[in-house]
Protein backbone atom coordinates (compact mmCIF):
# COMPACT_ATOMS: atom_id res chain seq x y z
CA UNK A 1 0.00 0.00 0.00
CA UNK A 2 1.33 3.43 -0.97
CA UNK A 3 1.60 5.72 2.06
CA UNK A 4 2.30 9.44 2.37
CA UNK A 5 5.85 8.82 3.61
CA UNK A 6 6.41 6.42 0.68
CA UNK A 7 5.34 9.13 -1.76
CA UNK A 8 7.55 11.80 -0.19
CA UNK A 9 10.63 9.55 -0.20
CA UNK A 10 10.80 9.44 -3.99
CA UNK A 11 8.96 12.66 -4.94
CA UNK A 12 11.70 14.77 -3.40
CA UNK A 13 13.99 13.62 -6.24
CA UNK A 14 11.47 14.87 -8.80
CA UNK A 15 10.94 18.20 -7.07
CA UNK A 16 14.54 18.83 -5.97
CA UNK A 17 16.88 17.14 -8.50
CA UNK A 18 19.86 18.92 -6.91
CA UNK A 19 19.64 16.14 -4.32
CA UNK A 20 21.10 13.71 -6.88
CA UNK A 21 24.61 15.15 -6.68
CA UNK A 22 25.26 14.45 -2.97
CA UNK A 23 23.33 11.18 -3.16
CA UNK A 24 25.46 9.86 -6.01
CA UNK A 25 28.53 10.89 -4.04
CA UNK A 26 27.30 8.76 -1.13
CA UNK A 27 26.78 5.79 -3.45
CA UNK A 28 30.15 6.15 -5.16
CA UNK A 29 28.59 6.67 -8.58
CA UNK A 30 29.81 9.51 -10.78
CA UNK A 31 27.11 11.99 -11.75
CA UNK A 32 28.05 13.93 -14.89
CA UNK A 33 28.55 17.66 -14.22
CA UNK A 34 26.05 20.15 -15.65
CA UNK A 35 23.55 17.39 -16.24
CA UNK A 36 19.94 18.12 -17.19
CA UNK A 37 17.48 16.11 -15.10
CA UNK A 38 13.99 15.48 -16.50
CA UNK A 39 11.02 13.73 -14.92
CA UNK A 40 9.79 10.83 -17.05
CA UNK A 41 6.52 8.91 -16.99
CA UNK A 42 6.68 6.16 -14.37
CA UNK A 43 4.26 3.99 -16.36
CA UNK A 44 5.82 0.76 -17.65
CA UNK A 45 2.53 -0.93 -18.54
CA UNK A 46 2.39 -2.91 -21.78
CA UNK A 47 -0.69 -3.65 -23.88
CA UNK A 48 -1.68 -6.57 -21.69
CA UNK A 49 -3.88 -5.64 -18.69
CA UNK A 50 -1.11 -5.72 -16.09
CA UNK A 51 -0.23 -2.39 -14.57
CA UNK A 52 3.40 -1.79 -13.69
CA UNK A 53 4.51 1.56 -12.36
CA UNK A 54 7.87 2.75 -11.05
CA UNK A 55 7.67 5.26 -8.22
CA UNK A 56 9.77 7.86 -10.09
CA UNK A 57 11.81 7.88 -13.29
CA UNK A 58 14.36 10.59 -14.11
CA UNK A 59 16.38 11.07 -17.27
CA UNK A 60 19.85 12.46 -16.62
CA UNK A 61 21.40 14.12 -19.67
CA UNK A 62 24.95 15.47 -19.26
CA UNK A 63 26.29 18.40 -21.27
CA UNK A 64 28.66 15.94 -22.94
CA UNK A 65 28.44 12.19 -23.44
CA UNK A 66 25.56 9.72 -23.14
CA UNK A 67 22.85 10.03 -20.54
CA UNK A 68 20.99 7.44 -18.50
CA UNK A 69 17.67 6.75 -16.78
CA UNK A 70 17.26 6.56 -13.02
CA UNK A 71 14.34 4.51 -11.70
CA UNK A 72 13.63 5.35 -8.05
CA UNK A 73 11.67 3.06 -5.73
CA UNK A 74 10.73 3.80 -2.10
CA UNK A 75 10.67 0.51 -0.20
CA UNK A 76 9.25 0.11 3.31
CA UNK A 77 9.69 -3.66 3.77
CA UNK A 78 11.05 -6.83 2.19
CA UNK A 79 9.01 -7.98 -0.78
CA UNK A 80 9.93 -11.15 -2.65
CA UNK A 81 8.06 -9.98 -5.76
CA UNK A 82 10.24 -6.90 -6.12
CA UNK A 83 13.15 -8.86 -7.60
CA UNK A 84 11.18 -9.66 -10.75
CA UNK A 85 9.45 -6.24 -10.84
CA UNK A 86 12.70 -4.30 -10.56
CA UNK A 87 14.39 -6.44 -13.19
CA UNK A 88 11.44 -5.83 -15.49
CA UNK A 89 11.53 -2.07 -14.90
CA UNK A 90 15.16 -1.76 -15.93
CA UNK A 91 14.79 -4.02 -18.97
CA UNK A 92 11.66 -2.17 -20.11
CA UNK A 93 13.11 1.31 -19.68
CA UNK A 94 16.32 0.37 -21.47
CA UNK A 95 14.38 -1.13 -24.38
CA UNK A 96 11.85 1.71 -24.63
CA UNK A 97 14.27 4.64 -24.48
CA UNK A 98 17.42 3.01 -25.79
CA UNK A 99 19.37 4.24 -22.77
CA UNK A 100 21.10 2.46 -19.87
CA UNK A 101 19.12 2.49 -16.63
CA UNK A 102 19.96 2.38 -12.93
CA UNK A 103 17.70 1.49 -10.02
CA UNK A 104 17.83 3.50 -6.80
CA UNK A 105 15.97 2.07 -3.79
CA UNK A 106 15.20 4.41 -0.87
CA UNK A 107 14.66 2.77 2.54
CA UNK A 108 13.94 4.15 6.00
CA UNK A 109 15.05 1.13 8.01
CA UNK A 110 18.30 -0.82 8.05
CA UNK A 111 16.88 -4.32 7.59
CA UNK A 112 15.04 -3.36 4.41
CA UNK A 113 18.07 -1.47 3.09
CA UNK A 114 20.35 -4.48 3.62
CA UNK A 115 17.89 -6.74 1.81
CA UNK A 116 17.44 -4.27 -1.06
CA UNK A 117 21.15 -4.30 -1.94
CA UNK A 118 20.66 -7.79 -3.40
CA UNK A 119 21.96 -9.12 -5.62
CA UNK A 120 18.73 -10.49 -7.08
CA UNK A 121 19.29 -13.36 -9.45
CA UNK A 122 17.12 -14.56 -12.32
CA UNK A 123 17.84 -17.99 -13.78
CA UNK A 124 17.46 -21.75 -13.39
CA UNK A 125 19.37 -23.88 -10.89
CA UNK A 126 23.03 -22.86 -11.08
CA UNK A 127 22.70 -20.79 -14.26
CA UNK A 128 22.15 -17.06 -13.73
CA UNK A 129 20.61 -15.19 -16.64
CA UNK A 130 20.31 -11.80 -14.96
CA UNK A 131 21.87 -10.30 -11.86
CA UNK A 132 20.33 -7.12 -10.40
CA UNK A 133 22.37 -4.80 -8.15
CA UNK A 134 20.26 -1.83 -6.97
CA UNK A 135 21.76 1.33 -5.57
CA UNK A 136 20.40 1.68 -2.04
CA UNK A 137 20.00 4.64 0.32
CA UNK A 138 19.19 4.00 3.96
CA UNK A 139 20.10 4.86 7.55
CA UNK A 140 23.58 3.33 7.19
CA UNK A 141 24.78 5.59 4.36
CA UNK A 142 22.60 8.72 4.42
CA UNK A 143 24.38 11.36 6.54
CA UNK A 144 22.84 12.68 9.76
CA UNK A 145 22.57 16.44 9.20
CA UNK A 146 22.45 18.18 12.59
CA UNK A 147 24.37 21.37 11.73
CA UNK A 148 22.05 24.27 10.73
CA UNK A 149 24.73 25.74 8.45
CA UNK A 150 25.16 22.44 6.65
CA UNK A 151 21.38 22.15 6.35
CA UNK A 152 21.21 25.68 4.88
CA UNK A 153 23.73 24.77 2.18
CA UNK A 154 21.56 21.90 0.96
CA UNK A 155 17.98 21.94 2.23
CA UNK A 156 17.05 18.95 0.06
CA UNK A 157 19.78 16.78 1.62
CA UNK A 158 18.79 17.91 5.12
CA UNK A 159 15.15 17.07 4.45
CA UNK A 160 16.09 13.70 2.99
CA UNK A 161 18.24 13.02 6.05
CA UNK A 162 15.27 13.82 8.29
CA UNK A 163 12.98 11.42 6.43
CA UNK A 164 15.57 8.63 6.29
CA UNK A 165 16.41 8.88 10.02
CA UNK A 166 12.88 9.84 11.07
CA UNK A 167 12.47 6.71 13.19
CA UNK A 168 15.91 6.96 14.81
CA UNK A 169 17.17 8.76 17.91
CA UNK A 170 18.84 11.48 15.80
CA UNK A 171 15.52 12.68 14.34
CA UNK A 172 14.90 15.58 16.78
CA UNK A 173 18.39 17.04 16.22
CA UNK A 174 18.05 16.75 12.43
CA UNK A 175 14.64 18.39 12.46
CA UNK A 176 15.83 21.25 14.66
CA UNK A 177 18.77 21.90 12.32
CA UNK A 178 16.44 21.96 9.32
CA UNK A 179 13.98 24.25 11.10
CA UNK A 180 16.79 26.69 11.90
CA UNK A 181 18.01 26.54 8.31
CA UNK A 182 14.53 27.41 7.06
CA UNK A 183 14.71 30.54 9.21
CA UNK A 184 16.74 32.21 6.46
CA UNK A 185 15.23 30.43 3.45
CA UNK A 186 12.81 31.82 0.88
CA UNK A 187 9.09 31.41 1.50
CA UNK A 188 8.66 28.87 -1.30
CA UNK A 189 11.26 26.60 0.30
CA UNK A 190 9.73 27.08 3.74
CA UNK A 191 6.30 26.06 2.47
CA UNK A 192 7.63 23.10 0.45
CA UNK A 193 9.83 21.54 3.13
CA UNK A 194 7.33 22.20 5.91
CA UNK A 195 4.71 20.18 4.06
CA UNK A 196 7.12 17.59 2.68
CA UNK A 197 8.40 16.67 6.15
CA UNK A 198 4.92 16.54 7.65
CA UNK A 199 4.01 14.02 4.95
CA UNK A 200 7.34 12.24 4.73
CA UNK A 201 7.70 11.53 8.45
CA UNK A 202 4.47 9.54 8.41
CA UNK A 203 2.87 8.42 11.66
CA UNK A 204 5.94 8.83 13.85
CA UNK A 205 6.86 10.88 16.94
CA UNK A 206 9.20 12.84 14.65
CA UNK A 207 6.17 14.22 12.81
CA UNK A 208 4.82 15.61 16.07
CA UNK A 209 8.23 17.15 16.77
CA UNK A 210 8.29 18.74 13.33
CA UNK A 211 4.78 20.20 13.70
CA UNK A 212 5.81 21.72 17.02
CA UNK A 213 9.00 23.22 15.57
CA UNK A 214 7.07 24.79 12.71
CA UNK A 215 4.39 26.17 15.04
CA UNK A 216 7.02 28.05 17.04
CA UNK A 217 7.34 30.39 14.10
CA UNK A 218 11.02 31.41 14.24
CA UNK A 219 14.30 30.30 15.78
CA UNK A 220 15.71 33.80 15.35
CA UNK A 221 13.16 36.20 16.93
CA UNK A 222 13.77 39.82 16.15
CA UNK A 223 16.10 39.07 13.21
CA UNK A 224 13.49 39.88 10.57
CA UNK A 225 13.73 36.52 8.81
CA UNK A 226 11.17 35.50 6.23
CA UNK A 227 9.87 32.78 8.52
CA UNK A 228 9.47 35.24 11.38
CA UNK A 229 7.77 37.85 9.21
CA UNK A 230 5.32 35.36 7.70
CA UNK A 231 4.62 33.86 11.13
CA UNK A 232 3.96 37.22 12.79
CA UNK A 233 1.79 38.37 9.91
CA UNK A 234 -0.23 35.17 9.99
CA UNK A 235 -0.55 35.36 13.76
CA UNK A 236 -1.77 38.98 13.65
CA UNK A 237 -4.23 38.20 10.89
CA UNK A 238 -5.47 35.16 12.79
CA UNK A 239 -5.97 37.12 16.00
CA UNK A 240 -7.78 39.94 14.17
CA UNK A 241 -9.97 37.46 12.35
CA UNK A 242 -10.73 35.65 15.60
CA UNK A 243 -11.74 38.88 17.35
CA UNK A 244 -13.95 39.92 14.44
CA UNK A 245 -15.66 36.53 14.38
CA UNK A 246 -16.26 36.74 18.13
CA UNK A 247 -17.81 40.21 17.90
CA UNK A 248 -20.00 39.23 14.95
CA UNK A 249 -21.27 36.20 16.85
CA UNK A 250 -22.00 38.35 19.91
CA UNK A 251 -24.05 40.82 17.83
CA UNK A 252 -26.20 38.08 16.34
CA UNK A 253 -26.71 36.42 19.74
CA UNK A 254 -27.90 39.73 21.28
CA UNK A 255 -30.40 40.24 18.47
CA UNK A 256 -31.76 36.72 18.80
CA UNK A 257 -31.91 36.94 22.61
CA UNK A 258 -33.99 40.12 22.30
CA UNK A 259 -36.43 38.31 20.05
CA UNK A 260 -35.61 40.27 16.89
CA UNK A 261 -35.87 38.62 13.50
CA UNK A 262 -32.47 38.23 11.86
CA UNK A 263 -32.65 37.81 8.10
CA UNK A 264 -30.05 35.90 6.13
CA UNK A 265 -28.89 39.18 4.62
CA UNK A 266 -28.29 40.74 8.06
CA UNK A 267 -26.50 37.64 9.36
CA UNK A 268 -24.30 37.48 6.25
CA UNK A 269 -23.45 41.19 6.47
CA UNK A 270 -22.48 40.98 10.13
CA UNK A 271 -20.52 37.74 9.79
CA UNK A 272 -18.52 38.96 6.77
CA UNK A 273 -17.46 42.25 8.38
CA UNK A 274 -13.81 42.47 9.40
CA UNK A 275 -13.86 46.06 10.66
CA UNK A 276 -13.45 45.87 14.45
CA UNK A 277 -14.59 49.48 15.00
CA UNK A 278 -17.73 49.02 12.93
CA UNK A 279 -18.54 45.78 14.73
CA UNK A 280 -18.23 47.59 18.07
CA UNK A 281 -20.81 50.18 16.90
CA UNK A 282 -23.14 47.46 15.72
CA UNK A 283 -22.83 45.65 19.05
CA UNK A 284 -23.82 48.84 20.92
CA UNK A 285 -26.82 49.32 18.62
CA UNK A 286 -27.88 45.69 18.96
CA UNK A 287 -28.79 46.36 22.61
CA UNK A 288 -31.40 49.00 21.77
CA UNK A 289 -32.28 48.48 18.08
CA UNK A 290 -35.95 48.07 17.28
CA UNK A 291 -35.13 45.83 14.34
CA UNK A 292 -32.03 43.99 13.21
CA UNK A 293 -31.73 46.23 10.16
CA UNK A 294 -31.32 49.28 12.48
CA UNK A 295 -27.74 48.16 13.11
CA UNK A 296 -26.70 49.72 9.83
CA UNK A 297 -28.34 53.15 10.23
CA UNK A 298 -25.97 56.12 9.87
CA UNK A 299 -23.16 53.92 8.53
CA UNK A 300 -23.44 55.53 5.12
CA UNK A 301 -24.59 52.21 3.73
CA UNK A 302 -28.32 52.37 4.29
Amino acid sequence: MVTSSHEASHRIFQDRPELLSPVFGILGVRLPPKALVEVMTPDTTELRPLERRVDSVLRVTPSEGPGFLLAIEAQGRRDAEKASSWTYYLAYLTAKYGMPALLLVVCQDRATARWATGPFLTGVDTWTSLRLHPLVLGPDNVPVVTDPEEASRNLAMAAFSAMTHGRGPQAPAILEALARALGTADLESVAYYSELLEIGLGDTPARTTWRHLMSVGSFFPGRGTLVEESFLKGKAEGEAEGKAEGKAEAILRVLVARGLAVSDDVARRVSSCGDAGLLDRWLDRAITAAAAEDLFVDDGRE
